[in-house]
Order: structure tokens, then sequence, then C-alpha cells
């Protein structure tokens, strides 16, 4: 990943930690289930949003870098890579 990129991930993943914890503290605390229900949803979200910004950053460096190579072989296989990442991911 480029550094940009990587610092703002970083930055997102220790705010999720956060988030975690404090999902943990809640439970721990006997918090009503809908509040812990609607910071899962948080948390989840946030994760949507780190996993997006990671394939940003993947596409806008290695499948880029694959196409401008020319090299067909390459070029499939980050397709590939992609198509197997939406499949699993469910988009």
């Amino acid at each position: 990943m480029h550094d940009i990129a990587k610092g703002s991930v970083l930055k997102r993943l220790n705010r999720i930690e956060g988030q975690v914890r404090g999902l943990s503290k809640m439970i721990a605390d006997d918090r009503y289930c809908i509040d812990v229900v609607t910071q899962i949803a948080a948390v989840q979200a946030a994760l949507r949003k780190v996993e997006e910004e990671v394939l940003r950053d993947h596409v806008a460096h290695c499948v880029e870098h694959a196409i401008a190579s020319g090299d067909a072989d390459e070029q499939r296989r980050k397709v590939a890579e992609l198509m197997d990442v939406f499949g699993r991911s469910g988009r």
C-alpha cells in the first residue's frame, strides 16, 4: 500500500479497535441489546470503509500496473483476484 492509504487505513483500524473494545464493555455492563446491535452495525460499516479503501489502493496501483505492463497473463490474474474478492464479499 502507498503510505497515504496505509496511514488512513491504520487510523480507521485503530478507531475500529476502540469501537470493538467499547462493545466488550457494553456487554460486560449489560447494556441494552439494541444499543449493542447498533454499535455492531457501526463497526461493520467502518470495516466496509476500510475494505473499500484497501481495494481502491489495490486497483490504483497493482491493477493499474498490470494494465500498463501489457502482460495479458498478469492482467487476467489481477481481474480474477478482484472477481474472487467481490464474490466472497457478496457485492
